[in-house]
C-alpha cells in the first residue's frame, strides 16, 4: 500500500490545539508483583529501584513524568515489532491512549485476543484479569486530526487493519513538523471511539495519572467481559467483534 503524501509543511499548516484526558490500561500487578518477593514496603522500595536501574533510561525531556507516563518513551532498546505510529528498531517512542475507557477496554481486550491467536494451544485463564485504566491530562498547540478534512481523505490508509506503513510514515513527517499529537479512529472499538498517538512528552499537561479505574476482563469462549468496578460499567465484546482482522478470523474459541 503507498504511503499517502503529506509534507511536512501540509502537516504542520493543519496544526491545532488539542485539550483533554486520554485513557489507558496497564495490568494491575504493575505494583503489587514485586510485594510477594520481600518482607517489608522499604525493601519493596528498594527492590523496584535496582529494577528500575536495568530497564531503558528514560529521554531527558521525560524525566519529570510518572512511570506510567514515562515507560512508553524509553528506547534505549530496540523496540521488537512496529505498530501503528512506530517503527520497529531503535525508534522515537509513542504513547497510545484513548479518549474515552471504552474504547481502550477495547484495544486492550484485542490485543488480548491477539496474544491468544498466536498461542492456539494456550487456554483460557481461570480467573478474570485485574487491569488499572488511569487518565493523562494533555494539552498542546501542535496536534493533528486523521479524523477530519483534510486529512480524512486518507481515512482507508489510517485505518488498516494490519498494515502501518502509512501511518508510520506520517509520524515520521509530524515528529519533523513538530507535531505532539496525532488524533485517530480507534479501529477495534465499534462504537467509534476515538485514539490518540502522543509523540511527544511536552504534549502531558501534569506528570502524574489524574484519574483511575479497576477493571476486570475476561476472556472465554463466548467473548470477551470486561467490568469496572466504579463507576459501575459492563462492556461484553461477542466473538464477531474483532473478526474483521485477518488475525482472528480463524481464531479458536473453544480451548
Amino acid at each position: 500500500m503507498p504511503s499517502p503524501i503529506w509534507t511536512h509543511d501540509a502537516l504542520s499548516s493543519e496544526a491545532k490545539p488539542y485539550e483533554g484526558r486520554c485513557w489507558r490500561l496497564v495490568e494491575a500487578q504493575h505494583r503489587v508483583s514485586t510485594l510477594r518477593l520481600v518482607d517489608t514496603l522499604e525493601e519493596q522500595a528498594l527492590l523496584e529501584e535496582l529494577l528500575e536501574a536495568t530497564k531503558p533510561v528514560v529521554p531527558p525531556e521525560c524525566g519529570h513524568l510518572d512511570y506510567l507516563l514515562a515507560t512508553p518513551f524509553r528506547y534505549d532498546a530496540p523496540y521488537p515489532h512496529g505498530s501503528r505510529f512506530r517503527r520497529a528498531g531503535r525508534t522515537a517512542g509513542v504513547y497510545y491512549a484513548a479518549e474515552a475507557p471504552r474504547t481502550a477496554v477495547a484495544e486492550m481486550a484485542f490485543y488480548r485476543l491477539l496474544f491468544f491467536a498466536e498461542s492456539p494451544g494456550t487456554p483460557w485463564p481461570s480467573n478474570a484479569a485485574e487491569y488499572t485504566a488511569f487518565a493523562a491530562e494533555v494539552a498542546t498547540d501542535r496536534s493533528i486530526d486523521l479524523t477530519i478534512p483534510p486529512l480524512n481523505s486518507d481515512r482507508e490508509k489510517w485505518t488498516c487493519l494490519t498494515e502501518y506503513e502509512a501511518t508510520q510514515a506520517l509520524a515520521d513527517t509530524a515528529r519533523a513538523a513538530s507535531i505532539d499529537l496525532v488524533r485517530y479512529s480507534s479501529v477495534r472499538d465499534s462504537a467509534g471511539g476515538i485514539n490518540v498517538a502522543i509523540l511527544a512528552c511536552r504534549a502531558f499537561a501534569q506528570a502524574k495519572p489524574v484519574e483511575r479505574q479497576t477493571w476486570r476482563i475476561r476472556l472465554s469462549a463466548s467473548g470477551v467481559q470486561a467490568i469496572c468496578e466504579f463507576p459501575d460499567l459492563r462492556i461484553g465484546f461477542c466473538r464477531e467483534t474483532f473478526a474483521a482482522d485477518p488475525r482472528l478470523r480463524a481464531f479458536n474459541w473453544e480451548r
